[in-house]
């Protein structure tokens, strides 16, 4: 791969990042570690980008792929600080799932429109991909596509699909692609979880990488462009942070946190949702129309056996309490159900993945109600076959986890290749 499509800005110019990025993945500058001492001093991708007065966009019409997690550390909206100054030209807004601005709720975009405060064309992206997508970006009229979204560390969360549905327009389009860092709010230290399998292809998984990938977006299309998109690579840039460590959770950044979508309502929420996320492909609530979604789960008929056998299992870093609620919308909208609240209580130690596949499989063992979802919604989530079909043979937690085992092995070789931080 050629330093023109892997360009990371540093304090001083471009060509002196570059040069950091030739001594290979998680190597950190001299300048980079003194920036970076200490928890509570992260700078994103687009503060290094500003206080480097945008040079890196110099001479471009611009365009951005973001939503509402798009702010500055005094919580403004880059659009809005972007826009009025001359020394970037930002021509277009692209919005992804749930909206530019964040109107809409799951499963939902806000469509085209002009922006009404700052006057500027938004186009929708959401689940448009290839020729259809790089159309978009030709009408706009733009030469840079930048994309600045915070994610939440998980496969099936849609902003990384939608990362790399735009890098695949935007080769198609002859644009040039800039991806603005921000942290993994769950840290950046393993990839856990079933890789997924090419067949079970969706929007909520487009490619080969695991349930929690443990990267940072930046790092992701860097993989994405390399691995995936080999035979047409996008001319990329991306814009390191600094002062973020790869064992840090988004609490140690002393960066706000804006909901990336309207059921990620907080950063322990994120810690969670890589693996409970699974029980959207099953007839349980998975706690949406909540104040806990991810955290609570249930359904009508689930009693307290469902949290004494989860706890049995002695699962490190988590208890499970016997919970009920009543789901304002979505599974069991208004009535009461029994279930289970997930409290982790050492983050370290906590694997997400692992407790979601004991759920699954507790959660069969102690309710006759148990079911799929008629469409295997898991296969798409779990990205194949196994889970499903081991948990309904009588499979044990150990024996789901073990299943994908070697294919995680060889997914974290490739992941090493293309990490940025130490």
């Amino acid at each position: 791969m050629t330093l023109s499509r892997r360009g990371l800005l540093a304090a001083g110019s471009a060509m002196g990042a570059l040069a950091a990025t030739a001594a290979g993945p998680g190597t950190a500058s001299a300048a980079d570690r003194e920036r970076g001492a200490g928890h509570g001093g992260v700078r994103t991708g687009f503060d290094r980008l500003a206080a480097d007065g945008y040079r890196l966009l110099a001479g471009q019409k611009v365009g951005i792929v973001t939503n509402p997690t798009g702010i500055t550390s005094d919580v403004r909206h880059i659009v809005d600080v972007m826009h009025p100054d001359d020394r970037v030209d930002l021509t277009a807004v692209f919005g992804p799932e749930h909206g530019f601005r964040g109107t809409a709720q799951a499963g939902g975009s806000e469509g085209r429109y002009d922006d009404p405060a700052t006057g500027l064309p938004v186009y929708d992206t959401y689940l448009k991909s290839g020729q259809p997508l790089a159309d978009i970006f030709t009408t706009s009229g733009v030469d840079t596509v930048v994309f600045d979204i915070q994610d939440a560390g998980a496969r099936f969360y849609t902003y990384i699909w939608t990362l790399y549905d735009c890098m695949e327009a935007a080769a198609l389009a002859g644009k040039r692609f800039v991806v603005l860092d921000r942290p993994n709010p769950v840290t950046g230290r393993a990839a856990l979880g079933p890789v997924l399998d090419p067949a079970f292809a969706s929007f909520v998984g487009r490619r080969e990488i695991s349930q929690a990938h443990g990267m940072t977006v930046a790092e992701l299309a860097l993989l994405f462009n390399e691995e995936f998109l080999a035979d047409r690579p996008v001319e990329l840039d991306v814009v390191k942070m600094s002062g973020w460590r790869r064992a840090d959770f988004f609490d140690a950044t002393g960066l706000p946190w804006v909901p990336p979508s309207p059921n990620m309502p907080t950063p322990e929420t994120a810690v969670v949702y890589s693996g409970t996320c699974l029980f959207e492909g099953t007839n349980l609530s998975e706690g949406r129309g909540t104040t806990r979604p991810f955290e609570l789960l249930g359904a009508e008929g689930i009693d307290h056996r469902w949290a004494a056998a989860a706890n049995a299992l002695d699962l490190p870093g988590v208890a499970f309490r016997e919970a009920y609620f009543a789901p304002t919308f979505s599974k069991f909208q208004g009535k009461t159900v029994g279930g289970v609240q997930v409290h982790v209580q050492d983050r370290e130690s906590f694997d997400p993945v692992r407790t979601g596949i004991a759920l699954l499989v507790t959660a069969r063992k102690t309710w006759s109600g148990f079911a799929w979802r008629a469409d295997n919604a898991i296969d798409r989530l779990s990205g194949n076959t196994r889970v499903r079909t081991m948990i309904d043979a009588g499979a044990d937690t150990d024996e789901v986890v073990g299943a994908w085992s070697a294919d995680l092995a060889a997914f974290r070789k490739i992941r090493r290749e293309h990490l940025l931080y130490r």
